[in-house]
């Protein structure tokens, strides 16, 4: 890769960054998709981003698409290209924004994976009471509990706890605060995990940002998203659940459980911390697609 490209690239990254205050995890994911397609461009007769054009694009697309990369892959790679040809038109780096032709692949809506309540019971009582299982414990009641992103759980720290009114105090995208409840249940958990396993585990900490960590490892460092949802798939397999249950799903049955015992959908949306209803209201279909599944198998016409 030219060093023209990977310095308009390094802008584009600390513009993400700064300016629109993204995540980290997100400005890695935009980078991985410039890399990739700066990649793809070294290896054509192309010497100046200003050469690219939409029929370029068009190609790339292509290519990504023969090699069989799922359609939301393919739309989220594109999106990220959508967003640097538009920095890169506004600061006047290339004269015409060659995304402003290519349009991205159509997808269907897709419902997001949950839990029925009795899976979320199976999977909460998978640890053990072992040390890691007691921690793994207050991990998933607070995931459930909560109905926070993994990156988010990941960052929480254990000032941001309130036990007195069972809630904590989380910073989502765009580095926006909210207050999500814990529950009784979570409490209890993080209590015991406070009381018994941290004070082991924060003795081996040696980084000063991992010391104020809610969830530490077993050698004091900040546990990660890909070691949260590493964790979740454990007790998933361990609880005999259906393959594919992530993270998110907790996410996902958080809000599907509270929609179906007649919670608000705004304030579910503010629970999730959806700057859009519209993100929100999906959650109201899984609902009716699971009203839907229960008259089919429990009507004697369906």
């Amino acid at each position: 890769m030219t060093g023209n490209y990977t310095q308009i690239i390094s802008r584009f990254l600390q513009y993400l960054e700064v300016e629109r205050n993204l995540s980290a995890n997100t400005v890695r994911s935009y980078n991985i998709d410039l890399q990739q397609f700066f990649q793809y461009v070294s290896g054509q007769e192309i010497s100046s981003v200003r050469d690219i054009d939409h029929l370029f694009i068009r190609e790339y697309l292509a290519v990504l698409q023969k090699d069989e990369y799922q359609k939301r892959t393919v739309a989220r790679k594109l999106s990220s290209l959508r967003s640097f040809f538009k920095y890169a038109y506004r600061n006047g780096e290339i004269e015409v924004n060659p995304m402003e032709k290519v349009t991205s692949p159509k997808l269907g809506k897709k419902l997001p994976s949950f839990l029925y309540v009795e899976s979320v019971e199976m999977l909460l009582m998978a640890p053990d009471i072992s040390p890691a299982g007691i921690r793994d414990k207050a991990l998933l009641e607070v995931l459930y509990a909560s109905g926070m992103r993994v990156g988010e759980l990941e960052q929480l720290n254990c000032s941001a706890i309130d036990f007195e009114n069972a809630q904590a105090v989380v910073i989502g995208k765009g580095n926006k605060e909210r207050i999500v409840p814990l529950g009784s249940y979570s409490v209890s958990a993080l209590k015991e995990y406070l009381q018994k396993v941290r004070p082991v585990y924060a003795a081996r900490v040696t980084a000063d940002k991992d010391r104020d960590a809610l969830f530490l490892s077993q050698k004091g460092t900040r546990l990660s998203s890909r070691g949260i949802r590493w964790l979740v798939k454990k007790y998933v397999e361990k609880a005999s659940l259906q393959s594919g249950i992530s993270p998110h799903s907790l996410r996902h049955s958080f809000a599907t459980h509270l929609l179906e015992q007649g919670a608000d959908l705004r304030a579910v949306q503010e629970l999730l911390g959806h700057s859009s209803l519209s993100t929100t209201q999906i959650y109201t279909h899984v609902s009716r697609k699971r009203l839907k599944d229960i008259y089919d198998r429990c009507h004697p016409r369906a």
